[in-house]
């Protein structure tokens, strides 16, 4: 009897233990595939959003830190018109840039969401890093969406927070 419930008890914590994203894939986008046939923006409006991000933050003091999962949403708003997305560039807290995510424009359709996924391993952004992102748009009325989801659970312990870009006038 002992084994039958040893048995039971094992089942449940292993089929408690996988998550609802082994069950359902997410297709993530395939930026290669969104490059711009646009190379004069000249007739668009133009603008610069900057994205604090946090790959850790401090706990306890400032010699302990907690490692954070980084999504970045970049959304299309416009129910109508497409946006491009010029440069997307990471930086690290003393303003170092980490990496250069585009190479050439993308595009996003109307209603569109795009993400740029950061692993809470990677902590070389810091507590102060932040992302810079050019964009254009034919309509000023719907720019942009940029947002970030900063995640970690450890044991039973769980942690997250969003933050909102902010358009930069330079």
């Amino acid at each position: 009897m002992k084994t039958i419930f040893k048995l039971i008890f094992i089942s449940l914590i292993f089929f408690s233990c996988q998550s609802e994203t082994d069950k359902i894939p997410v297709k993530q986008a395939d930026w290669g595939s969104r490059k711009a046939d646009i190379t004069n923006f000249d007739s668009f409006i133009e603008g610069k959003t900057y994205l604090p991000v946090y790959s850790n933050i401090y706990h306890i003091n400032e010699h302990r830190t907690y490692a954070l999962t980084i999504t970045v949403s970049i959304r299309n708003v416009s129910m109508t018109d497409s946006i491009y997305i010029l440069k997307a560039d990471y930086y690290n807290t003393i303003g170092g840039n980490i990496r250069k995510y585009l190479k050439n424009p993308i595009y996003l359709k109307p209603m569109e969401t795009v993400e740029i996924i950061i692993a809470g391993k990677d902590v070389e952004g810091g507590s102060g890093a932040n992302f810079m992102f050019d964009w254009a748009v034919k309509n000023a009325k719907n720019p942009p969406l940029f947002q970030a989801v900063m995640i970690s659970t450890t044991g039973q312990q769980g942690l997250s927070f969003s933050t909102n870009g902010v358009q930069v006038f330079e």
